[in-house]
Protein backbone atom coordinates (compact mmCIF):
# COMPACT_ATOMS: atom_id res chain seq x y z
CA UNK A 1 0.00 0.00 0.00
CA UNK A 2 1.59 3.49 -1.12
CA UNK A 3 2.33 5.89 1.46
CA UNK A 4 0.71 9.36 1.78
CA UNK A 5 3.43 12.15 0.43
CA UNK A 6 3.34 14.86 2.30
CA UNK A 7 6.38 16.13 0.83
CA UNK A 8 10.28 16.56 0.28
CA UNK A 9 13.33 16.87 2.90
CA UNK A 10 15.59 20.10 2.17
CA UNK A 11 18.06 19.13 5.34
CA UNK A 12 19.23 15.84 4.85
CA UNK A 13 17.18 14.29 2.20
CA UNK A 14 20.12 11.35 1.49
CA UNK A 15 19.17 9.98 4.84
CA UNK A 16 15.19 8.90 3.88
CA UNK A 17 15.17 5.49 2.63
CA UNK A 18 13.13 7.46 -0.54
CA UNK A 19 15.84 8.25 -3.03
CA UNK A 20 14.83 10.93 -3.70
CA UNK A 21 14.05 12.61 -0.09
CA UNK A 22 10.52 12.32 -0.17
CA UNK A 23 8.75 12.38 3.61
CA UNK A 24 6.01 9.83 3.39
CA UNK A 25 3.32 8.82 6.37
CA UNK A 26 3.13 5.48 6.55
CA UNK A 27 -0.92 4.08 6.58
CA UNK A 28 -0.53 1.24 9.46
CA UNK A 29 0.82 4.10 11.38
CA UNK A 30 -2.33 6.43 10.50
CA UNK A 31 -4.32 5.63 13.99
CA UNK A 32 -1.27 6.83 15.61
CA UNK A 33 -2.49 10.40 16.00
CA UNK A 34 -0.45 13.42 14.65
CA UNK A 35 -0.26 16.85 15.29
CA UNK A 36 -0.27 20.10 12.49
CA UNK A 37 0.67 23.41 14.58
CA UNK A 38 2.02 26.83 13.44
CA UNK A 39 1.07 30.48 13.14
CA UNK A 40 -1.77 32.24 11.46
CA UNK A 41 -0.78 31.89 7.61
CA UNK A 42 1.68 29.80 7.64
CA UNK A 43 0.21 26.66 5.51
CA UNK A 44 -1.88 24.52 8.21
CA UNK A 45 -4.58 24.56 6.18
CA UNK A 46 -3.03 23.38 3.24
CA UNK A 47 -1.10 20.59 5.00
CA UNK A 48 -4.37 19.73 6.30
CA UNK A 49 -5.53 19.05 3.02
CA UNK A 50 -3.02 16.66 1.98
CA UNK A 51 -3.48 14.09 4.80
CA UNK A 52 -6.67 14.48 3.72
CA UNK A 53 -6.62 13.63 -0.11
CA UNK A 54 -3.54 11.38 0.73
CA UNK A 55 -6.03 8.88 3.39
CA UNK A 56 -9.30 9.52 0.73
CA UNK A 57 -7.03 8.08 -2.03
CA UNK A 58 -5.91 4.91 0.22
CA UNK A 59 -9.45 5.08 0.80
CA UNK A 60 -9.80 5.84 4.24
CA UNK A 61 -12.95 8.54 5.32
CA UNK A 62 -12.31 11.31 6.82
CA UNK A 63 -14.09 14.01 8.58
CA UNK A 64 -12.44 17.20 9.19
CA UNK A 65 -13.71 20.63 9.87
CA UNK A 66 -14.22 23.86 7.85
CA UNK A 67 -13.44 26.80 10.51
CA UNK A 68 -12.87 29.52 7.44
CA UNK A 69 -14.60 28.28 4.39
CA UNK A 70 -11.16 27.22 2.58
CA UNK A 71 -11.07 23.52 2.94
CA UNK A 72 -14.47 23.17 1.42
CA UNK A 73 -11.96 23.68 -1.54
CA UNK A 74 -11.14 20.09 -1.28
CA UNK A 75 -14.64 18.85 -3.44
CA UNK A 76 -13.66 21.09 -6.70
CA UNK A 77 -10.27 20.56 -8.85
CA UNK A 78 -7.57 22.80 -8.96
CA UNK A 79 -6.21 25.03 -11.08
CA UNK A 80 -2.61 24.67 -12.51
CA UNK A 81 -0.47 27.79 -12.53
CA UNK A 82 3.04 28.91 -12.80
CA UNK A 83 3.83 28.71 -9.21
CA UNK A 84 1.86 25.55 -8.50
CA UNK A 85 3.91 23.83 -11.16
CA UNK A 86 7.15 24.95 -10.23
CA UNK A 87 6.26 22.69 -6.77
CA UNK A 88 5.38 19.65 -8.03
CA UNK A 89 8.68 20.38 -10.59
CA UNK A 90 10.73 21.04 -7.06
CA UNK A 91 9.24 18.20 -4.85
CA UNK A 92 9.42 15.73 -8.10
CA UNK A 93 5.65 14.58 -8.24
CA UNK A 94 5.55 12.66 -11.32
CA UNK A 95 1.74 11.99 -11.43
CA UNK A 96 0.38 15.15 -10.41
CA UNK A 97 -3.16 15.74 -12.29
CA UNK A 98 -5.59 18.21 -10.56
CA UNK A 99 -8.43 16.29 -9.31
CA UNK A 100 -11.70 16.94 -7.16
CA UNK A 101 -12.19 14.59 -4.33
CA UNK A 102 -15.42 12.99 -2.63
CA UNK A 103 -16.93 15.40 -0.44
CA UNK A 104 -19.87 15.21 1.71
CA UNK A 105 -20.92 18.94 3.19
CA UNK A 106 -22.49 18.89 6.82
CA UNK A 107 -23.66 21.98 8.87
CA UNK A 108 -24.87 22.36 12.80
CA UNK A 109 -27.32 24.61 11.24
CA UNK A 110 -28.42 23.21 8.17
CA UNK A 111 -27.51 25.98 5.72
CA UNK A 112 -24.60 25.20 4.45
CA UNK A 113 -24.47 21.23 4.24
CA UNK A 114 -26.58 18.50 5.63
CA UNK A 115 -28.12 19.17 8.87
CA UNK A 116 -25.88 17.18 11.99
CA UNK A 117 -28.18 16.10 14.80
CA UNK A 118 -28.21 14.49 17.68
CA UNK A 119 -30.27 14.09 20.66
CA UNK A 120 -30.43 15.09 24.33
CA UNK A 121 -29.71 11.75 25.34
CA UNK A 122 -27.00 10.75 23.12
CA UNK A 123 -25.16 13.81 23.99
CA UNK A 124 -24.97 13.13 27.51
CA UNK A 125 -25.46 15.19 31.06
CA UNK A 126 -21.52 15.98 30.80
CA UNK A 127 -21.03 17.29 27.86
CA UNK A 128 -24.41 19.19 27.77
CA UNK A 129 -23.10 20.65 31.32
CA UNK A 130 -20.07 22.07 29.23
CA UNK A 131 -22.06 23.03 26.29
CA UNK A 132 -24.52 25.51 28.67
CA UNK A 133 -21.36 26.87 30.59
CA UNK A 134 -22.86 25.23 34.27
CA UNK A 135 -21.40 24.76 37.60
CA UNK A 136 -20.68 21.96 39.88
CA UNK A 137 -24.26 22.59 41.21
CA UNK A 138 -26.36 22.72 38.23
CA UNK A 139 -24.54 19.53 36.58
CA UNK A 140 -25.42 17.73 39.29
CA UNK A 141 -29.04 18.99 39.09
CA UNK A 142 -28.45 17.85 35.34
CA UNK A 143 -27.59 14.57 36.21
CA UNK A 144 -30.54 14.25 38.63
CA UNK A 145 -32.64 15.64 35.54
CA UNK A 146 -31.21 12.58 33.44
CA UNK A 147 -31.73 9.94 35.78
CA UNK A 148 -35.51 10.67 36.24
CA UNK A 149 -35.90 10.70 32.49
CA UNK A 150 -34.48 7.24 32.27
CA UNK A 151 -36.53 6.07 35.35
CA UNK A 152 -39.55 6.85 34.06
CA UNK A 153 -39.56 6.03 30.23
CA UNK A 154 -39.48 9.99 28.80
CA UNK A 155 -37.23 10.42 25.89
CA UNK A 156 -35.07 13.59 25.75
CA UNK A 157 -34.80 13.95 22.14
CA UNK A 158 -34.75 17.91 21.69
CA UNK A 159 -34.40 20.85 23.71
CA UNK A 160 -38.00 21.05 24.40
CA UNK A 161 -38.06 17.75 25.51
CA UNK A 162 -35.58 18.86 28.24
CA UNK A 163 -37.25 22.16 29.26
CA UNK A 164 -40.36 20.35 29.94
CA UNK A 165 -38.63 17.77 32.11
CA UNK A 166 -37.09 20.66 33.62
CA UNK A 167 -40.91 21.88 34.59
CA UNK A 168 -41.40 18.63 35.95
CA UNK A 169 -38.63 18.69 38.21
CA UNK A 170 -39.42 22.04 39.27
CA UNK A 171 -43.31 21.42 39.90
CA UNK A 172 -42.19 18.24 41.75
CA UNK A 173 -39.12 19.25 43.51
CA UNK A 174 -39.96 18.23 47.45
CA UNK A 175 -40.22 14.73 46.66
CA UNK A 176 -37.25 14.58 43.84
CA UNK A 177 -35.03 16.42 46.11
CA UNK A 178 -36.10 13.24 48.70
CA UNK A 179 -35.55 10.51 46.43
CA UNK A 180 -32.44 11.92 44.14
CA UNK A 181 -30.52 14.60 45.95
CA UNK A 182 -31.31 18.60 46.12
CA UNK A 183 -32.96 20.26 43.66
CA UNK A 184 -33.10 23.83 44.00
CA UNK A 185 -35.06 26.48 42.59
CA UNK A 186 -32.13 28.39 41.57
CA UNK A 187 -30.45 25.73 39.96
CA UNK A 188 -33.66 24.88 37.87
CA UNK A 189 -33.70 28.38 36.71
CA UNK A 190 -30.33 28.79 36.36
CA UNK A 191 -30.03 26.20 33.51
CA UNK A 192 -33.67 27.14 32.17
CA UNK A 193 -32.03 30.43 31.31
CA UNK A 194 -29.10 28.35 29.79
CA UNK A 195 -31.36 26.76 27.91
CA UNK A 196 -33.02 29.71 26.38
CA UNK A 197 -29.73 31.43 25.34
CA UNK A 198 -28.59 28.39 23.22
CA UNK A 199 -31.68 28.13 21.61
CA UNK A 200 -31.13 31.93 21.01
CA UNK A 201 -27.51 30.85 19.06
CA UNK A 202 -29.74 28.07 17.20
CA UNK A 203 -28.13 25.31 19.56
CA UNK A 204 -31.69 23.88 19.27
CA UNK A 205 -31.20 22.59 15.55
CA UNK A 206 -28.15 20.59 16.29
CA UNK A 207 -30.77 18.79 19.01
CA UNK A 208 -33.18 16.45 17.32
CA UNK A 209 -33.65 13.39 14.79
CA UNK A 210 -32.78 11.81 12.45
CA UNK A 211 -29.68 11.83 14.35
CA UNK A 212 -26.67 11.17 12.87
CA UNK A 213 -25.51 7.80 12.02
CA UNK A 214 -21.79 7.22 12.38
CA UNK A 215 -21.87 4.70 9.56
CA UNK A 216 -22.52 7.94 7.43
CA UNK A 217 -19.64 9.51 7.85
CA UNK A 218 -17.47 6.10 6.89
CA UNK A 219 -18.29 5.74 3.55
CA UNK A 220 -16.23 4.86 0.47
CA UNK A 221 -16.84 5.50 -3.04
CA UNK A 222 -17.19 2.94 -5.42
CA UNK A 223 -14.08 3.34 -7.17
CA UNK A 224 -12.67 3.00 -3.64
CA UNK A 225 -12.35 6.12 -2.37
CA UNK A 226 -12.90 7.68 1.09
CA UNK A 227 -15.27 10.03 1.65
CA UNK A 228 -14.18 13.31 3.15
CA UNK A 229 -17.03 15.06 5.44
CA UNK A 230 -16.86 18.51 5.86
CA UNK A 231 -18.15 20.32 8.78
CA UNK A 232 -19.08 23.90 8.34
CA UNK A 233 -17.98 25.75 10.86
CA UNK A 234 -17.93 29.49 10.33
CA UNK A 235 -20.26 30.19 12.60
CA UNK A 236 -19.95 27.41 15.01
CA UNK A 237 -16.50 28.30 16.07
CA UNK A 238 -17.93 31.58 17.16
CA UNK A 239 -19.20 29.19 20.12
CA UNK A 240 -16.12 27.53 21.21
CA UNK A 241 -18.19 25.70 23.52
CA UNK A 242 -20.81 23.97 21.32
CA UNK A 243 -18.41 23.45 19.02
CA UNK A 244 -15.69 21.97 20.84
CA UNK A 245 -18.68 19.78 22.86
CA UNK A 246 -19.83 18.65 19.51
CA UNK A 247 -17.24 17.17 18.34
CA UNK A 248 -15.80 15.47 21.62
CA UNK A 249 -19.46 14.05 21.12
CA UNK A 250 -18.67 12.49 18.22
CA UNK A 251 -15.41 11.11 18.95
CA UNK A 252 -16.58 9.62 22.37
CA UNK A 253 -19.75 8.47 19.97
CA UNK A 254 -16.80 6.40 18.05
CA UNK A 255 -14.80 5.22 20.64
CA UNK A 256 -18.48 3.71 22.59
CA UNK A 257 -19.41 2.53 19.31
CA UNK A 258 -17.09 1.03 16.94
CA UNK A 259 -15.42 -2.41 17.52
CA UNK A 260 -11.89 -3.41 18.64
CA UNK A 261 -9.80 -3.93 15.52
CA UNK A 262 -6.46 -3.64 16.66
CA UNK A 263 -4.12 -2.52 14.18
CA UNK A 264 -4.55 -2.09 10.51
CA UNK A 265 -3.21 -1.44 7.42
CA UNK A 266 -4.64 1.80 7.39
CA UNK A 267 -7.21 3.68 9.64
CA UNK A 268 -10.99 2.99 9.23
CA UNK A 269 -11.63 7.04 9.98
CA UNK A 270 -9.26 10.01 10.44
CA UNK A 271 -10.81 12.54 12.27
CA UNK A 272 -9.04 15.95 12.50
CA UNK A 273 -10.01 18.62 14.68
CA UNK A 274 -9.07 22.12 14.23
CA UNK A 275 -8.73 24.97 16.73
CA UNK A 276 -7.46 22.19 19.57
CA UNK A 277 -7.30 24.62 21.49
CA UNK A 278 -10.77 25.28 22.58
CA UNK A 279 -11.21 22.05 23.46
CA UNK A 280 -9.43 22.27 26.37
CA UNK A 281 -9.93 25.87 27.26
CA UNK A 282 -11.38 25.97 30.68
CA UNK A 283 -12.21 22.33 30.34
CA UNK A 284 -12.69 20.88 33.91
CA UNK A 285 -10.10 17.96 34.95
CA UNK A 286 -12.64 15.05 34.47
CA UNK A 287 -13.76 16.36 31.13
CA UNK A 288 -9.43 16.61 30.02
CA UNK A 289 -9.21 13.08 31.69
CA UNK A 290 -12.09 12.08 29.36
CA UNK A 291 -10.57 13.39 26.22
CA UNK A 292 -6.85 11.70 27.38
CA UNK A 293 -8.89 8.28 27.54
CA UNK A 294 -10.47 8.43 24.47
CA UNK A 295 -7.28 9.70 22.11
CA UNK A 296 -5.33 6.85 24.08
CA UNK A 297 -7.90 3.82 23.19
CA UNK A 298 -9.56 4.84 19.98
CA UNK A 299 -6.22 3.90 18.18
CA UNK A 300 -7.12 0.57 18.47
CA UNK A 301 -10.59 0.89 16.88
CA UNK A 302 -8.92 2.06 13.47
CA UNK A 303 -9.96 5.55 13.77
CA UNK A 304 -6.55 8.36 13.75
CA UNK A 305 -7.39 11.31 15.47
CA UNK A 306 -5.13 14.36 14.66
CA UNK A 307 -5.60 18.03 16.46
CA UNK A 308 -3.89 21.14 14.54
CA UNK A 309 -3.73 24.23 16.14
CA UNK A 310 -1.43 27.30 16.40
CA UNK A 311 1.18 26.51 19.12
CA UNK A 312 1.86 22.90 20.06
CA UNK A 313 1.16 23.46 23.68
CA UNK A 314 -2.55 24.17 22.99
CA UNK A 315 -2.75 20.38 23.75
CA UNK A 316 -1.86 18.98 27.16
CA UNK A 317 1.11 17.14 27.76
CA UNK A 318 -0.51 13.84 28.09
CA UNK A 319 -2.01 13.55 24.75
CA UNK A 320 0.68 15.22 23.29
CA UNK A 321 2.94 12.43 24.31
CA UNK A 322 0.52 10.23 22.25
CA UNK A 323 0.54 12.24 18.94
CA UNK A 324 3.15 10.21 17.14
CA UNK A 325 2.94 12.26 13.36
CA UNK A 326 4.23 16.08 13.56
CA UNK A 327 3.99 18.89 11.72
CA UNK A 328 5.58 21.44 12.77
CA UNK A 329 4.83 25.04 10.76
CA UNK A 330 6.47 28.59 11.31
CA UNK A 331 6.47 30.45 14.42
CA UNK A 332 7.29 34.10 15.18
CA UNK A 333 8.91 34.20 18.76
CA UNK A 334 7.54 37.66 18.97
CA UNK A 335 6.37 37.60 22.28
CA UNK A 336 7.79 34.87 25.80
CA UNK A 337 4.94 33.41 25.02
CA UNK A 338 5.81 32.86 21.37
CA UNK A 339 9.51 31.89 22.55
CA UNK A 340 7.66 29.43 24.93
CA UNK A 341 5.96 27.50 22.62
CA UNK A 342 9.10 27.28 20.16
CA UNK A 343 10.96 25.78 22.71
CA UNK A 344 8.21 23.82 23.53
CA UNK A 345 7.86 22.38 19.84
CA UNK A 346 11.63 22.14 19.38
CA UNK A 347 11.97 19.40 22.23
CA UNK A 348 9.07 16.99 21.37
CA UNK A 349 10.74 16.34 17.99
CA UNK A 350 13.47 13.43 17.62
CA UNK A 351 16.74 15.53 17.08
CA UNK A 352 18.85 15.92 13.76
CA UNK A 353 22.29 17.20 14.23
CA UNK A 354 22.06 18.65 10.92
CA UNK A 355 19.13 21.11 11.82
CA UNK A 356 19.28 23.52 14.73
CA UNK A 357 15.13 23.05 15.00
CA UNK A 358 14.27 25.96 17.40
CA UNK A 359 16.37 28.26 14.97
CA UNK A 360 14.66 26.80 11.70
CA UNK A 361 11.10 27.12 13.43
CA UNK A 362 11.09 30.46 13.22
CA UNK A 363 12.52 31.16 9.83
CA UNK A 364 10.28 28.54 8.11
CA UNK A 365 8.70 30.14 4.89
CA UNK A 366 5.06 29.66 3.80
CA UNK A 367 4.51 25.88 2.75
CA UNK A 368 7.74 24.43 4.58
CA UNK A 369 7.17 22.82 8.12
CA UNK A 370 9.13 20.46 10.47
CA UNK A 371 7.76 17.10 10.05
CA UNK A 372 8.19 13.79 11.79
CA UNK A 373 6.50 10.59 11.19
CA UNK A 374 6.98 6.73 12.93
CA UNK A 375 8.55 4.64 10.31
CA UNK A 376 9.26 0.69 10.71
CA UNK A 377 7.97 -0.41 13.90
CA UNK A 378 6.61 2.35 15.25
CA UNK A 379 10.32 4.46 15.36
CA UNK A 380 9.48 8.46 14.77
CA UNK A 381 12.05 9.40 12.21
CA UNK A 382 14.57 12.69 12.97
CA UNK A 383 13.12 15.88 12.49
CA UNK A 384 13.48 17.14 8.39
CA UNK A 385 12.86 20.28 7.35
CA UNK A 386 10.34 19.81 4.53
CA UNK A 387 8.47 21.31 1.07
CA UNK A 388 5.08 20.17 1.44
CA UNK A 389 3.58 18.59 -1.56
CA UNK A 390 0.49 20.36 -2.66
CA UNK A 391 -2.76 19.15 -2.79
CA UNK A 392 -4.61 18.20 -6.21
CA UNK A 393 -7.86 20.16 -5.27
CA UNK A 394 -8.53 24.23 -5.35
CA UNK A 395 -6.81 25.38 -2.35
CA UNK A 396 -9.25 28.23 -1.47
CA UNK A 397 -12.97 28.67 -0.96
CA UNK A 398 -15.60 27.51 -3.70
CA UNK A 399 -18.67 29.17 -5.05
CA UNK A 400 -22.72 28.78 -3.71
CA UNK A 401 -23.43 27.32 -6.98
CA UNK A 402 -20.42 24.30 -6.84
CA UNK A 403 -21.82 23.92 -2.94
CA UNK A 404 -24.81 23.39 -3.88
CA UNK A 405 -24.20 21.02 -7.23
CA UNK A 406 -21.94 18.66 -4.17
CA UNK A 407 -24.97 19.07 -2.14
CA UNK A 408 -27.43 17.69 -4.86
CA UNK A 409 -25.32 14.37 -5.62
CA UNK A 410 -25.06 13.89 -1.90
CA UNK A 411 -25.76 10.18 -1.39
CA UNK A 412 -27.31 11.27 2.64
CA UNK A 413 -28.93 14.15 1.66
CA UNK A 414 -32.52 12.05 1.65
CA UNK A 415 -32.22 11.06 4.93
CA UNK A 416 -31.01 14.43 7.18
CA UNK A 417 -32.49 17.51 5.16
CA UNK A 418 -35.78 17.05 6.63
CA UNK A 419 -36.25 17.14 10.61
CA UNK A 420 -38.69 14.26 12.38
CA UNK A 421 -40.21 15.16 15.44
CA UNK A 422 -41.89 11.65 17.24
CA UNK A 423 -43.20 11.84 20.45
CA UNK A 424 -40.98 11.99 23.34
CA UNK A 425 -41.09 13.80 26.38
CA UNK A 426 -42.61 16.83 26.19
CA UNK A 427 -45.01 15.56 23.46
CA UNK A 428 -45.88 12.56 26.77
CA UNK A 429 -46.38 15.19 29.49
CA UNK A 430 -48.73 17.28 27.72
CA UNK A 431 -50.47 14.30 27.15
CA UNK A 432 -50.68 12.94 31.16
CA UNK A 433 -51.62 16.75 31.89
CA UNK A 434 -54.64 16.53 29.23
CA UNK A 435 -55.64 13.43 30.34
CA UNK A 436 -55.53 14.57 34.59
CA UNK A 437 -56.95 18.15 33.55
CA UNK A 438 -60.12 16.19 32.03
CA UNK A 439 -60.70 13.34 35.41
CA UNK A 440 -60.76 16.72 37.13
CA UNK A 441 -63.34 17.86 35.33
CA UNK A 442 -65.68 14.68 34.56
CA UNK A 443 -68.08 13.92 37.12
CA UNK A 444 -67.07 10.49 39.36
CA UNK A 445 -67.97 7.60 37.78
CA UNK A 446 -70.99 5.80 39.73
CA UNK A 447 -70.20 1.65 40.75
CA UNK A 448 -73.40 -0.94 41.04
CA UNK A 449 -72.93 -0.96 44.54
CA UNK A 450 -73.78 2.65 44.63
CA UNK A 451 -76.70 2.43 42.49
CA UNK A 452 -77.97 -0.46 44.58
CA UNK A 453 -77.79 1.15 47.61
CA UNK A 454 -79.78 4.58 46.23
CA UNK A 455 -82.14 2.18 44.84
CA UNK A 456 -82.73 0.60 48.45
CA UNK A 457 -82.31 3.94 49.77
CA UNK A 458 -85.18 5.35 47.71
CA UNK A 459 -87.75 2.03 48.51
CA UNK A 460 -87.14 2.81 51.55
CA UNK A 461 -88.23 6.55 51.73
CA UNK A 462 -90.90 5.60 49.63
CA UNK A 463 -92.00 2.94 52.40
CA UNK A 464 -91.20 5.67 55.49
CA UNK A 465 -93.37 8.45 53.67
CA UNK A 466 -95.98 5.94 53.49
CA UNK A 467 -96.02 4.25 56.68
CA UNK A 468 -94.07 6.50 58.85
CA UNK A 469 -91.02 5.96 61.17
CA UNK A 470 -90.80 6.23 65.08
CA UNK A 471 -89.59 9.83 64.78
CA UNK A 472 -91.75 10.83 61.87
CA UNK A 473 -95.80 9.49 60.99
CA UNK A 474 -96.59 8.50 57.60
CA UNK A 475 -99.39 9.43 54.89
CA UNK A 476 -101.73 6.82 56.77
CA UNK A 477 -101.39 8.25 60.17
CA UNK A 478 -101.93 11.48 58.94
CA UNK A 479 -105.01 10.69 56.80
CA UNK A 480 -106.43 9.13 59.92
CA UNK A 481 -106.00 11.79 62.45
CA UNK A 482 -107.06 13.99 59.73
CA UNK A 483 -110.27 12.06 59.52
CA UNK A 484 -110.77 11.86 63.73
CA UNK A 485 -110.60 15.65 63.82
CA UNK A 486 -113.50 15.50 60.67
CA UNK A 487 -115.71 13.65 62.59
CA UNK A 488 -115.06 15.81 66.00
CA UNK A 489 -116.08 18.94 64.02
CA UNK A 490 -119.95 20.13 63.88
CA UNK A 491 -120.45 19.20 60.31
CA UNK A 492 -119.62 15.91 61.94
CA UNK A 493 -121.92 15.88 64.58
CA UNK A 494 -124.81 16.82 62.60
CA UNK A 495 -124.09 13.63 60.31
CA UNK A 496 -123.45 11.33 63.40
CA UNK A 497 -126.94 12.55 65.29
CA UNK A 498 -128.65 12.10 61.75
CA UNK A 499 -127.68 8.73 61.84
CA UNK A 500 -128.36 8.13 65.37
CA UNK A 501 -131.96 9.63 64.61
CA UNK A 502 -132.56 7.30 61.52
CA UNK A 503 -131.94 4.34 64.02
CA UNK A 504 -133.73 5.44 66.97
CA UNK A 505 -136.78 6.45 64.82
CA UNK A 506 -136.21 10.34 63.97
CA UNK A 507 -137.13 13.11 65.93
CA UNK A 508 -140.03 14.82 67.27
CA UNK A 509 -140.96 18.01 65.47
Amino acid sequence: MDPILLGKAVTTPQSLPDTQGHVFLQPKFGNRHGLVAGATGTGKTVTLMTLAEGFSRLGVPVFLADVKGDVAGLAVAGTANEKLQSRVAEIGLSNYTNEANPVVFWDLFGKLGHPVRTTVSEMGPTLLSRVLELNDTQSGVLDIVFKLADDRGLLLLDLEDLRALLGLVAEERKDISTSYGLVSAQSIGAIQRSLLRLEQEGGDLFFGEPALELSDLMRTTPDGRGVVNILASEQLVLKPRLYSSFLLWLLSELFETLPEVGDLDKPKLVFVFDEAHLLFDDAPPALQQRVEQVVRLIRSKGVGVYFCSQFPDDVPDDILGQLGNRVQHALRAFTPRDQKAVKTAAETFVPNPALDVAKTISQLGTGEALVSTLQDKGVPMPVEKTLIAPPRCRMGAITEAERQQVHNTSPVGHKYDERVDRESASEMLAARAETATQKSKAPPARSREQDEAEDSGFGQAVKDAVFGTKRRQGMVETMAKQTARTVGSRIGQQIVRGLLGSIFGGSKR
